[in-house]
């Protein structure tokens, strides 16, 4: 470095000596590349005055012992400046790693002690700086300079394994020298310094099984042909030694478990040579007849093994399966026996391994056979149905007693019973089908409907006439074949809204079309105006040929005043043969709409009515209405249930207290008050009377005899007459009745039977009998008085 030579700093560096030798502390002055002077002239051999370069920092890496127990710091080294005269005017400053606190320096003499114990695992080396300035000013003489101070390593960590337990696989019957695992270890001292890492491998517990090398940690296999069914787990423990296994290492260990792994070394084995088993003839293909099985020692898909039948005289009738869970063949029935024909069966059965190992085949061959021998059992047998199911068809709407089909059943047993058959009737609950009982023909009961029902599955019975118990089950389903029997119609009850200035040709609604037949018979459906509106002025239809139609506007100018609800009848025809229609009426509304075609009213209504008052207020004027009405109804009708009194008894004006009674007079026996002659209607005396009530297709003239003398006063008489006359009246209605008479006002020569004016007619009636009654008919008798009584009041 460029410095002013004036005041080039010399560092001393001591250095401690060989310390792990000795222990003795010595600094040694270090030059970086040839011998120099210490500050001063140097004379040479001849005479010669030599000058030595003058040098900055003169410096190189410090070393300290880790883990040093000393009663006094360690001295690291010294600094020295060549400007140092001793004096004491220069003092050095000491920063960096550690500085202070592990690292300080005495500020005269430049000398370093470490003051605590380093250890070089948690810190290898320190990084310091070091500077000479003035005591007085602390003004820089040299310009700062690094130096390092590592930390010489010790043998003071044992090795350590990655894991305590290890766990290896190692295939059974492997070579010698067979890869295991590596065990690795790991040492925290400095593998650059002495052999305080270096690590030597020997194992403690295995052999003679196993071994392990010395400098990779790899256990390998020493023992040939180790068999896992004599002993499947070992447990090694390895030892790994630093100081490269020399005496006063240190050591660390882990266990190692080695398990041997499966391989297919043994063939399968029958315990037997010979299987008994028995069937019934009874039993259904697939029920199983028993089981046999061949014992492999492997494990896993070593020891799988699989079951096949290669000969005997019942291969076509069995089969057999391997159970993987139990490791055993199942033999199972592939088709029904018959006791009668064959009795007795024999197989040969084979157990081979599923997987085999080409480096084991010479242990072989890994199979086995066993001989099988099956005795069929007698039983009685239910019926047997000649299909498992059966599947009819049948037409709806077809005739009852129309045969759908037919079923058979037979008795495989020798004696071959009769069969009778029977439907399950909780499978035809509504009882649409009947079936024969000898022969097994189904016929239907009543029409049947695709619609409602499609499909139709019941259940057929067959027993054992002499047998009862004995019976067999089949399912039968019957299909409804479609026939076109609906016509079209409208998919929804539409309603249409047309503007009162919708433009001509405008299309409003779009509609569809539903059949409920199936498809063959349904769509294409084919939209039309009837014949007679095929010109509707109004509007028209078009088909869009995809099973929907448009209604148009046909003219311009639609008016609710005049017409505010138009019915248009649109005829639907289906694609069934033969094809069915359907006339259904489009309800078509008239409504008020804006510019944009968008609703606004559709009630004729809306141009009377008051704009501001809306629909809620008018249904609340009526609600309040019709409280109003029957209020007066209960009212009115709570008033006439009040019973009356029949005399007055308060002193009031005869004007205002009307009393109303019921007085016809002295009944049937009184044929003197007035004659009944005079009620006849005038035109019945001419022998013509009409009906008032309803109007008569042709007159009917009554028979003479049935009419009364004019003059008659028999009133039963009058009224049986009048009885014939209705019952024998073609234009009268079809019950019977009493004819009601309105003719007194029109003609009639009988007055009025009124009360009212009794007192100012001609009548011989005398009511002086009244004041002879008490004083509670005194009002009475004033009011129905003698003449002469009444024109004297007057």
């Amino acid at each position: 470095p460029k410095m002013k030579e004036e005041h080039c700093l010399h560092a001393a560096l001591l250095c401690l000596g060989v310390l792990c030798y000795s222990h003795g502390l010595s600094t040694e002055k270090l030059n970086h590349s040839r011998p120099s002077l210490h500050g001063h002239y140097e004379k040479g051999k001849e005479g010669q005055v030599l000058h030595r370069s003058k040098r900055g920092w003169v410096w190189n890496q410090f070393f300290v012992i880790e883990e040093y127990t000393g009663p006094d710091p360690v001295l690291v080294g010294r600094l020295h400046s060549d400007i140092d005269s001793g004096d004491g005017n220069i003092k050095y400053i000491l920063s960096g790693e550690g500085a202070g606190i592990i690292f300080v320096i005495d500020d005269k003499s430049g000398n370093i002690h470490a003051t605590k114990t380093l250890d070089r695992e948690e810190r290898a080396q320190y990084t310091l700086t070091a500077q000479a300035v003035d005591r007085n000013t602390n003004r820089p003489l040299e310009p700062p300079s690094e130096f390092i101070v590592k930390v010489q390593d010790i043998n003071d960590n044992p090795p350590e394994f990655l894991h305590e337990n290890y766990h290896a696989n190692v295939p059974e019957r492997s070579n010698v020298g067979t890869s295991v695992i590596q065990v690795t270890a790991s040492d925290a001292d400095d593998p650059t310094y002495g052999n305080s890492a270096k690590l030597v491998y020997s194992i403690l517990e295995g052999q003679p099984y196993f071994s392990v090398e010395a400098q990779t940690g790899i256990i390998r296999t020493a023992l040939p042909n180790m068999d896992r069914e004599a002993k499947e787990e070992y447990h090694v423990v390895i030892q790994a030694k630093d100081m490269g296994g020399h005496m006063g290492g240190l050591s660390g260990t882990t266990k190692v478990t080695i398990t041997l792994t499966d391989v297919n070394d043994n063939p399968p084995k029958f315990p037997q040579s010979v299987y008994q088993m028995s069937v019934s003839e009874a039993a259904v293909p697939g029920e199983e007849v028993g089981r046999v099985k061949a014992k492999d020692p492997d494990i896993g898909e070593n020891g799988l093994v699989a079951y096949s039948i290669i000969d005997g005289d019942g291969m076509d009738l069995f089969e057999i399966t391997t159970d993987y869970e139990t490791q055993e063949g199942v033999v199972k029935l592939k088709k029904t026996l018959d006791y009668e024909t064959k009795k007795s069966y024999s197989l040969k059965v084979e157990a081979a391994n599923v997987h085999i190992d080409p480096k084991f085949i010479s242990n072989g061959p890994f199979k086995d056979t066993v001989t099988v021998k099956i005795a069929v059992e007698d039983a009685d047998e239910p019926p047997v149905f000649l299909k498992p199911s059966y599947i009819f068809e049948v037409q709806e709407n077809a005739a009852s007693g129309t045969v759908v089909g037919k079923v058979h059943a037979k008795d495989p047993d020798a004696a071959n019973s009769a069969i009778r058959y029977s439907i399950d009737r909780h499978t035809d609950l509504e009882r649409y089908f009947v079936i024969n009982a000898e022969d097994g023909n189904i016929k239907t009961l009543k029409a049947l409907d695709r619609e409602e029902m499609a499909w139709h599955n019941i259940s057929v019975f067959a027993v054992e006439v002499h047998k009862q118990h004995q019976e067999a089950k089949v399912p039968v389903a019957i299909r409804v074949i479609d026939v076109n029997d609906n016509a079209p119609k409208f998919a929804v009850a539409y309603e249409a809204f047309v503007c009162e200035n919708a433009r001509s040709n405008q299309q409003f609604i779009t509609i569809s079309a539903d059949d409920k037949d199936d498809s063959a018979n349904g769509p294409r459906f084919i939209f039309s105006l009837p014949p007679e509106i095929i010109h509707n002025p109004n509007f028209t239809l078009r088909d869009n040929r995809d099973n929907t139609a448009s209604v148009l506007v046909r003219r311009e100018g639609f008016s609710r005043q005049k017409q505010d609800l138009y019915l248009l009848p649109i005829v639907i025809s289906d694609g069934g043969v033969p094809p069915l229609s359907s006339t259904n009426t489009l309800t078509i509304r008239v409504c008020g709409c804006d510019s944009g075609g968008s609703l606004l009213s559709c009630n004729a209504e809306a141009y009377v009515l008051n704009a501001g008052l809306s629909t809620g207020a008018l249904i609340a004027i009526l609600a309040c209405i019709v409280i109003l009405l029957v209020i007066v109804v209960l009212f009115v009708t709570l008033k006439r249930q009040k019973k009356e009194p029949l005399i007055v008894f308060e002193e009031e004006d005869v004007r205002e207290n009307i009393i109303t009674y019921d007085d016809e007079g002295g009944g049937e026996e009184d044929t003197e008050a007035f004659d009944i002659a005079t009620l006849q209607n005038p035109d019945g005396i001419n022998g013509f009377m009409p009906r008032k009530d309803i109007k008569p297709e042709y007159q009917y003239l009554p028979r003479p005899g049935l009419r009364p003398a004019p003059n008659s006063v028999d009133v039963d008489d009058f009224i049986n007459t009048r009885i014939q006359e209705a019952d024998n009246d073609p234009t009268a209605p079809p019950y019977d009745s009493i004819q009601i008479y309105g003719y007194e006002g029109r003609g009639s020569v009988a007055g009025s039977l009124s009360s009212l004016e009794s007192a100012t007619t001609d009548s011989d009636l005398d009511y002086d009998y009244l004041q002879n009654w008490g004083p509670r008919f005194k009002k009475l008798a004033d009011l129905y008085g003698s003449k002469d009584t009444f024109d004297d009041d007057s």
